[in-house]
């Protein structure tokens, strides 16, 4: 193989080859005896099959996979993502739209060897990108079935869809590893994610968490239309703006980059919890749908700050 074209595959590849990536793998599982792989630090041991928040014990649960045509259009290309949505979550979201899947444990086990052939299964079937969506509580068990997968061919980027509530000492295990991160930075101030999401100290975790994202792969890389390195960042508009917009765009503007692409997200609508309401005034401004003018608000944040990629 010429120098050139090693130089385009990704890190896991090269990592396969050196074999940190089997070293990565074993001190991640080692994370599972006292579990710390995201910020609720539960300390099960995992590895025992004990469950803590994410209600995942040693084997990861995934409720399906596929290429994926919803996602931002630098990663869908031509022929899709190839997404793989992972059972259970490290955040209890009370709106959370995907509810049966993080919060209802909708899905099945699979072992990392399982994993690691869907993965391969997905890029046979001309995927540009695995998207791992909700994995930042299998972290371990990814970094094992992509140990398995490298040798066996797959060469695509890997992407971390993350709530942006990780572990910076998890997200080193992955340097290299991961190609494309694209966390949520979902909220402003530490009170309103507690109680909307359960995720004591969540603001600081969050941009701890998005400035190591960014050192180890930086700003969105597409090339021939089809994301291949670099960040994407979501922003969900919530009603009221309870997510507080302003400091989310002007924490991204001044500490991440001033080129970050951001997906300013509109599709906001009450679901789960949310849609009970009335136990808190955050949960029963949840229970409507966004104005016009309140995404609105949220682009010209991101606009006032000098964000430019990523939104209308």
């Amino acid at each position: 193989m010429a120098e050139a074209e090693r130089t385009q595959l990704p890190g896991y590849v090269r990592l396969s080859r050196s074999g940190e990536l089997e070293e990565r793998a074993r001190r991640a599982h080692e994370v599972l005896r006292d579990c710390v792989v995201c910020p609720q630090k539960c300390r099960v041991n995992r590895i025992e099959d004990e469950e803590g928040f994410c209600r995942t014990g040693l084997l990861p649960r995934i409720s399906s996979y596929s290429p994926h045509f919803g996602e931002e259009p630098p990663l869908v290309g031509r022929n899709g993502s190839g997404t793989i949505f992972f059972t259970g979550c490290n955040m209890r979201c009370e709106f959370c739209q995907n509810y049966e899947i993080s919060q209802c444990g909708i899905g099945y086990t699979v072992s990392c060897e399982d994993l690691a052939g869907i993965m391969l299964r997905l890029q046979e079937r001309g995927c540009h990108n695995v998207n791992f969506v909700s994995p930042s509580h299998v972290v371990p068990q990814i970094l094992r079935a992509v140990a398995i997968a490298a040798p066996r061919g797959l060469d695509i980027p890997l992407v971390y869809n993350s709530g942006g509530y990780d572990s910076v000492e998890t997200l080193r295990l992955l340097d290299g590893v991961i190609d494309i991160y694209m966390p949520d930075a979902k909220y402003g101030r530490d009170d309103v994610a507690l109680e909307l999401s359960h995720a004591p100290g969540y603001t600081g975790r969050m941009h701890a968490a998005l400035k190591e994202m960014h050192r180890q792969v930086g700003d969105l890389d597409v090339r021939d239309s089809v994301a291949v390195r670099g960040m994407i960042i979501r922003h969900l508009v919530l009603p009221g703006n309870l997510a507080n917009s302003e400091m989310v765009m002007k924490f991204i503007a001044e500490e991440i980059s001033r080129d970050s692409y951001v997906n300013v997200m509109a599709q906001y609508h009450p679901a789960w919890r949310a849609s009970e309401g009335g136990r808190s005034p955050a949960l029963a401004a949840l229970q409507r749908p966004i104005t016009a003018r309140e995404y609105a608000y949220a682009v010209r944040c991101a606009q006032e700050n000098g964000l430019t990629r990523g939104f209308p």
